[in-house]
């Protein structure tokens, strides 16, 4: 390491006389390098799978990271070269960039911007600690489409799964500590799996069709334009209907008149106001497209409830019993709560380990119950 020197160091700016970064500095620098370089490659990457005007955004975060990147090698000068490797979360995002480009990988970019040290470290300019700042909020922005995308779906995926491997882990546990034959622990796991899916399914089938029917209720119809010649405008028969569909009084009048020929107008009868207040043709079939298909909804969470459910069976289905199948069969749902809580993580922004241990938390707290009342019935028939 050269001795810290009054002469000016390659790199430095012209016109200034700077010390000989230590040694430390170096090695902070050069990992910021590495990693300025491998965030800028980040958003090229993801950048190519995105259509404009995301493109044009990924891109403009990847040249900002490169004005880092500049700072950076301008402070080290000679020592910029052969940067080292970046750190490992960069090389993984990097790498699932390059494989996937979805949702996920601008949740974990986000993360990273959020995670900058730039406020920390005096050599870092202003200007830098605020790029890292917006940057955060910019692959917020980003992220939020796809997470509004995936929220209905990923929802009931999350709950079903869960639903799934937390029930069907506690009544395997709560019935394996009892001492019963392990064919009975697996006819209930089986039984615990149909029983919990097809509740699961039927609900959510009623839930939705249930939804679909208020909606179609809730619909204008054409009955204005059948009834519309016999009525009596003096009576404000008419009226009535646009201000039920939300209209103010006048705008109810001239829409009445309106149908009743009193103006020309290409309306449509389902005409109404909307929940902003601007005014125009309502499409309600949006409505059901955004609620979907019964059936649908039903297999689906007869799906996700099943997929979780058959974890803690897996033991039982292979021959072991007893205490070694316990526990597999909780290492195994363990697991499982962790990816599921991570993937949560990832989604929303957050900690993957936090929400992935807070998961794992919750199901094995309701499996403890369930196994200590099974250990204490067990007892007392014993």
């Amino acid at each position: 390491m050269p001795e810290a020197s009054s002469s000016p160091r390659p790199g430095s700016r012209p016109g200034t006389v700077e010390a000989e970064p230590t040694r430390d500095q170096i090695r902070r620098w050069r990992r910021y390098l590495a990693d300025e370089i491998a965030e800028a490659e980040i958003y090229r990457v993801i950048a190519r799978r995105k259509e404009s005007p995301e493109r044009e955004i990924l891109l403009g975060l990847a040249t900002a990271e490169k004005r880092h990147e500049d700072h950076w090698r301008l402070l080290l000068g000679e020592y910029a070269q052969n940067p080292p490797r970046p750190s490992p979360h960069r090389i993984l995002l990097r790498w699932l960039a390059k494989v996937f480009g979805s949702v996920f990988i601008l949740a974990l970019a986000q993360r990273a911007e959020s995670d900058s040290p730039y406020a920390k470290d005096q050599h870092a300019t202003p200007a830098m600690v605020a790029d890292e700042a917006i940057h955060e909020e910019v692959v917020r922005g980003l992220a939020s489409r796809g997470r509004e995308q995936l929220a209905g779906n990923f929802r009931a995926a999350v709950f079903g799964a869960n639903d799934g491997l937390v029930s069907n882990l506690a009544l395997v546990m709560g019935i394996g500590a009892t001492g019963v034959a392990n064919s009975v622990v697996l006819f209930t796991g089986i039984a615990g799996l149909l029983a919990g899916a097809l509740s699961m399914a039927a609900g959510e089938f009623v839930s939705v069709r249930s939804q679909r029917e208020l909606l179609e209720a809730s619909s204008p119809t054409q009955v204005t334009l059948e009834a519309a010649e016999h009525l009596d405008l003096d009576q404000n028969e008419l009226v009535l209907v646009y201000r039920a569909r939300g209209m103010d009084e006048e705008d109810a009048v001239h829409r009445a008149q309106e149908r009743l020929g009193y103006f020309s107008c290409d309306c449509n009868p389902s005409f109404s106001a909307h929940p902003d207040g601007s005014q125009g043709p309502v499409d309600y079939s949006d409505d059901h497209e955004a609620i979907g298909s019964p059936w649908s909804a039903a297999f689906s969470s007869f799906c996700f409830f099943a997929s979780g459910a058959i974890i803690p069976v897996i033991p039982y289905l292979f021959g072991m019993g007893g205490l070694p199948a316990v526990a597999l069969s909780a290492v195994l749902v363990g697991l499982a709560l962790l990816c599921t809580g991570g993937v949560v993580g990832l989604l929303s922004g957050a900690s993957p380990f936090k929400r992935g241990l807070r998961q794992l938390l919750i199901g094995f707290g309701a499996a403890a119950v369930t196994y200590l009342l099974g250990l204490l019935f067990g007892a007392n028939l014993a």
